[in-house]
């Protein structure tokens, strides 16, 4: 039976439902917890955060992966407690978002350590929690260009994906060539990985989606909703428009549709930060699915890019 690790333990890929491919119940920087002027306690986050998941469950939501990496402000028991109230499967993950947020423990390892980190948090389950990553974040930090600790973070994330069986995730799909590279030294098929924000205002442009797409990889267009539109938009916002076009014109047609996920990266409870007024996951049942409606997808092809490849994508493959 085709399975995928849930923060409430192992489900079968076809239970769950449409998928939220790329969320986080609260993410921050390392720090965020000391920070004056934004911080919540965990009860308020937690309150905060069970509407947003209840309304994604009555729209019909089934499946929410939180990709906040180690040092972003993981809460995994909060998680579990979240799920269970709510009704969502919660995918949680092992792996850092871009090197640039490690601490220095992590930062210093070598890529043994870090893959042993990451089958440990897989196999065994993330520090006491009882609970296995589903999937393994990785990115680029600032700048642009994969920096050597990134790398690492790289390998080491290739070598526990091919050891648990366990997918990859990336912050960012810039600077593609290096994490091609270094996933073909590993061996590991680029179909068990996801190339995120290729639509993000910033790096849009230099993103080389379609080339990737051709060595296999899935491609994530997972920053619906930060729009320029917006009251207060973000510094990575984009035009609704241009980034509903950049979509149509990958899918070509529909013949990508099978190599793309779709998600809005919104946060549920930031951590240390304002976060992005009026920006949640719902923006999917709200706004996207409506947008992509109108621009001519019908209901196999938002199954085919809500459900199916989703799950395929989160399955354990060994």
């Amino acid at each position: 039976m085709s399975r995928v690790n849930t923060v409430l333990g192992p489900v079968a890929a076809e239970e769950l439902g449409f998928v939220a491919i790329h969320e986080h119940i609260g993410y921050g920087m390392p720090g965020s917890e000391l920070d004056t002027t934004w911080w919540k306690s965990p009860e308020e986050r937690y309150e905060e955060t069970v509407p947003k998941l209840r309304r994604f469950h009555d729209l019909g939501g089934g499946t929410f992966v939180d990709v906040t990496g180690i040092c972003n402000g993981r809460d995994v028991d909060s998680y579990k407690s979240l799920s269970a109230r709510t009704g969502v499967h919660i995918v949680a993950c092992t792996g850092f978002v871009g090197g640039d947020t490690a601490l220095p423990h992590f930062a210093r390892a070598d890529v043994d350590y870090l893959t042993r980190q990451f089958v440990h948090e897989i196999t065994v389950g993330i520090g006491t929690t009882g609970s296995l990553a589903g999937v393994i974040k990785v990115g680029v930090s600032r700048g642009g260009r994969m920096t050597d600790l990134d790398k690492r973070i790289y390998r080491a994330a290739a070598r526990a994906s091919l050891t648990t069986g366990v997918p990859i995730l990336t912050h960012l799909a810039i600077d593609a060539e290096n994490a091609v590279a270094i996933f073909a030294e590993e061996g590991l098929p680029l179909d068990r990985v996801l190339f995120g924000h290729v639509d993000d205002g910033v790096n849009a442009e230099r993103t080389r989606d379609v080339w990737i797409a051709e060595q296999g990889g899935r491609i994530g267009f997972d920053t619906f909703g930060y729009e320029t539109e917006l009251p207060d938009p973000p510094f990575w916002a984009r035009p609704r428009k241009e980034r509903l076009d950049h979509f149509l014109r990958f899918i070509d047609g529909g013949r990508r549709l099978t190599q793309v996920l779709a998600s809005a990266d919104a946060n549920c409870s930031p951590l240390g930060w304002p976060g992005v007024k009026g920006h949640t996951v719902n923006y999917l049942f709200d706004d996207l699915i409506p947008d992509l409606r109108a621009a001519g997808l019908d209901e196999a092809a938002l199954t085919t890019l809500f459900v199916d490849n989703p799950a395929g994508f989160l399955t354990i493959q060994k």
